[in-house]
């Protein structure tokens, strides 16, 4: 069984890059600058931002399906990046040294069960949980802060 991470589509952040502070105030977010590494993870790298580079907080739709499991949080992104990160049977970075939460729904947008990842268990955890046929994604998140990481999804070549 294969998977895929793929970072969130960096058009989320056009918008937001070219926003005035007062603008993005009108939308719940906020400029900021990160202060530590880790920290800062970026939801469209899935790198966590180095100290000193600039990242948008705002409110993002992780999980908009027609279900009680909707689902919406804070997350960073960097501003002008081209293209969104993939990972393919690989943990993206932004996942080291976190402890994570992942999410295994089935094509009707339902919970069908869940699993915490301890750092450096995340690659076991998503194939265990893919071993349930009627899983079709996962969406990962921080489980301290409880913010959307990323979706994992099978992938065949």
């Amino acid at each position: 069984m294969t998977y895929q991470i793929t970072g969130l589509n960096p058009d989320i952040a056009t918008a937001l890059d070219n926003a005035s502070d007062a603008e993005l105030s009108s939308l719940g977010a906020v400029r900021m600058i990160a202060t530590s590494r880790p920290g800062f993870p970026c939801r469209i790298s899935l790198e966590d931002a180095d100290v000193g580079e600039e990242v948008i907080l705002f409110h993002h739709i992780s999980h908009d399906v027609d279900t009680p499991y909707r689902n919406c949080y804070a997350i960073f992104v960097r501003t002008g990046l081209s293209a969104a990160a993939q990972y393919i049977d690989a943990v993206p970075p932004v996942f080291d040294g976190r402890n994570l939460a992942m999410r295994a729904f089935g094509e009707d947008a339902m919970l069908k069960t869940a699993s915490l990842a301890s750092p450096g268990e995340a690659d076991r955890v998503i194939r265990q949980l893919f071993e349930l046929d009627e899983v079709a994604y996962i969406d990962v998140h921080n489980a301290a802060y409880g913010c959307f990481a990323a979706r994992v999804k099978r992938f065949e070549s």
